[in-house]
């Protein structure tokens, strides 16, 4: 059993958090900028809530964090009342939120001049993969670091990956979120063509799934995308939030990203139709309107 912090119990965070107290067995304390929902958290799991990170991430083995965007971890790390205020020497910070690879970097070099690790570790399944504890998660930094903290994000994850150096985590969210944009938007436009054509979506999905055009957003979205229903997954808002990410980086590294930049603006017009919280496979009901 190890002390653990966790930072931001947002739509992942809360069920990730659970799961380190529940499935891991640790001793976890709990920050959250809305009190109320940390008070809810504790009732449900056990555990303990803090009035500040800094407070929160006191004495703990493990911290982790997972946060809205590269503002709010700055917050919760380094600003005041932040949680590099208190580690302990020796402690790991594994930070679980989307940002970019350079907070990533400014991060570790602050928790490396502190004496306590860091690894960017952001992860993918959304929320069902949250509530299950079937995460997949990237991380990067340190072997030696990423091997004591392992055991720990396992917690909450099927599928744990070190990708490389610091940042690397990132990056590979990035490819991820990438790879996304490509697949949904094919499959909308699929899914509106067959039913242009007048053919059964259902037994056409149910053939196509077992061939090379199969993936997990045909098997587990299809069938609320033919019925209109939007309220299954990854909001349309934070999804333009990891591609604008995504984009930013494509800049500096001189990589062409076409489909990439034409989806986040397929994105921006579900966004104006008022979709902003609907999940990120509403591209067909922008081609449908």
């Amino acid at each position: 059993m190890a002390t653990v912090t966790f930072i931001g119990l947002g739509v992942m965070g809360y069920f990730m958090a659970g799961h380190l107290q529940k499935r891991g067995g640790h001793d976890v304390c709990v920050y959250n900028r809305t009190t109320a929902k940390a008070e809810k958290w504790v009732a449900e799991y056990g555990g303990r809530m803090a009035a500040t990170p800094q407070e929160a991430a006191a004495g703990s083995d493990f911290v982790f964090a997972c946060v809205g965007n590269d503002d709010d971890l700055r917050s919760v790390t380094i600003g005041e009342h932040g949680a590099f205020q208190s580690i302990k020497q020796g402690a790991i910070f594994i930070d679980n939120t989307t940002a970019s690879a350079e907070i990533a970097r400014e991060l570790h070099d602050a928790a490396h001049a502190m004496g306590f690790g860091f690894l960017d570790a952001p992860v993918s399944g959304g929320q069902a993969g949250a509530e299950n504890g079937a995460l997949t998660v990237m991380v990067g930094g340190d072997k030696a670091i990423f091997d004591r903290a392992k055991p720990i994000i396992q917690s909450y994850a099927k599928m744990v990956g070190l990708m490389g150096d610091v940042g690397s985590g990132q990056l590979t969210k990035m490819v991820n979120q990438i790879c996304i944009a490509g697949l949904v938007q094919g499959l909308s436009e699929g899914i509106h063509f067959g039913k242009a054509a007048g053919l059964d979506i259902e037994k056409v999905i149910e053939v196509i799934s077992k061939g090379a055009a199969g993936s997990w957003q045909m098997e587990n979205r299809y069938t609320t995308m033919n019925e209109g229903q939007y309220e299954h997954g990854f909001a349309v808002d934070w999804m333009r939030k990891d591609l604008a990410i995504v984009l930013d980086e494509a800049r500096a590294n001189g990589s062409s990203l076409p489909v990439t930049a034409l989806v986040d603006q397929f994105y921006r017009e579900v966004q104006k139709m008022g979709g902003n919280r609907w999940d990120t496979s509403s591209l067909l009901a922008r081609l449908e309107q």
